[in-house]
């Protein structure tokens, strides 16, 4: 009894006693640390640039990918190597243009965007850069891109004069990422919405298609190839060309998503592009609807909206301007407002947390629109709220694509 009475008060003394508690207190501490560790290294991921891998490819690009149509119509060379300069900095990696930019096109300035990439890129390493062109579709308006040609077609010749163009051009020897701007066939584009079947036309077979650019690749040209404005269609039957003749596979397609540009790729190219099926990467275009998802349209009175692209290009992109789409835009800002996002967090976080999406092309007239643009990836919870997602689709539900004329 005295015996467990001592062992007792042993425990209890004084020194044992603070010996525990500081053995307590550390333990306490040691689990504060690890949590704040563990708060940081989340939060770090909250506030920095995730990277994907692109469909079949190498290519880890940032989930943003700078769009540099402005460049050469809108923005000097002075502004095109400060916004370059900034994305770079903030850790975008890839950059698109194309060699029909800047847009609108027109001969005067067609390919000044790339003179402009190509002298900024001459002081930065070319290996930390991952560069997407495009060559143009099918076009009897845009004969200019090409030395002598009475319509531009996606076959051998026009693609390696294109290329070797847009090289020259960017002061490359290489293209990481080359995409076919829009289809050779006819396929409705650009507004259009439904498939027109009697301007159905005769077009390059798409492993003819494959096999110019296979040349490319074998010459060290071209690392890889993608796709843009393209339907299942188009990436089924390249992807079958590639698995049966042996001819390199598309591993990105670039088209139109958005908030209120939902229905073409969600009804079944999210199926054909899956991971598990073609493997191919969305890199979405116009994730802010042309900037209409910002509101600034929405008073048509306002100087931003006056001096904004869909005003300064009468008949560009129309369809973003419809009454509908005005509209659905309004319950879109008002969504965001009520949760605490600007309409811009809103818009691209819900594009960036897509499972499909490998990379948001994001463009910017402006610095700050752009340090606006980029930080909405990193500021707009990740992902967005549930209560947000259902509000969404709520819109969604009651507006489908009120874009479509």
């Amino acid at each position: 009894m005295q015996q467990m009475a001592m062992s007792a008060f042993a425990v209890t003394s004084p020194s044992s006693h603070g010996y525990a508690l500081s053995a307590l207190h550390a333990r306490h501490s040691q689990r504060l640390h690890m949590k704040r560790i563990c708060s940081q290294v989340r939060a770090l991921a909250q506030t920095q640039l995730q990277y994907k891998k692109l469909g079949d490819s190498d290519l880890l690009i940032s989930e943003v990918t700078l769009g540099t149509m402005t460049f050469g119509e809108q923005n000097t060379e002075k502004e095109a190597h400060d916004m370059l300069s900034y994305s770079f900095d903030q850790g975008i990696n890839i950059l698109d243009t194309a060699e029909i930019y800047p847009v609108p096109t027109n001969k005067d300035t067609q390919g000044s965007t790339d003179l402009y990439i190509g002298r900024w890129m001459q002081s930065k390493p070319r290996d930390k850069i991952i560069l997407a062109t495009k060559v143009a579709g099918y076009s009897e308006r845009s004969t200019f891109l090409r030395d002598n040609a009475k319509v531009v077609r996606v076959d051998a010749a026009n693609i390696k004069e294109s290329v070797e163009k847009s090289l020259k051009r960017l002061s490359t020897d290489y293209i990481d990422l080359l995409q076919i701007h829009w289809p050779d066939r006819y396929v409705p584009l650009f507004g259009e919405y439904s498939y027109n079947p009697t301007k159905w036309r005769s077009s390059v077979p798409f492993e003819g298609q494959l096999k110019a650019f296979q040349e490319l690749i074998d010459e060290g040209k071209v690392r890889y190839i993608g796709v843009s404005n393209e339907t299942s269609y188009g990436v089924l039957e390249f992807v079958h060309a590639a698995k049966t003749q042996g001819l390199p596979k598309i591993v990105s397609i670039q088209n139109s998503y958005s908030l209120i540009v939902r229905c073409r790729f969600e009804v079944d190219l999210v199926e054909v592009c899956h991971p598990n099926n073609c493997n191919v990467g969305l890199l979405a275009y116009s994730p802010l609807a042309g900037g209409v998802l910002t509101g600034k349209y929405l008073d048509a009175n306002t100087d931003i909206s006056k001096r904004s692209r869909l005003n300064l290009f009468p008949g560009y992109m129309a369809h973003y301007n419809a009454s509908l789409a005005k509209e659905a835009t309004n319950e879109y800002v008002k969504l965001a407002k009520k949760h605490g996002l600007t309409p811009v967090q809103l818009a691209l976080g819900f594009v960036r947390d897509r499972p499909f999406t490998a990379s948001s092309i994001i463009g910017a007239t402006t610095m700050d629109q752009l340090k606006e643009n980029i930080d909405a990836f990193t500021s707009a919870p990740r992902p967005l709220p549930q209560e947000v997602l259902d509000g969404i689709e709520d819109l969604f539900k009651r507006y489908k694509d009120p874009a479509i004329l």
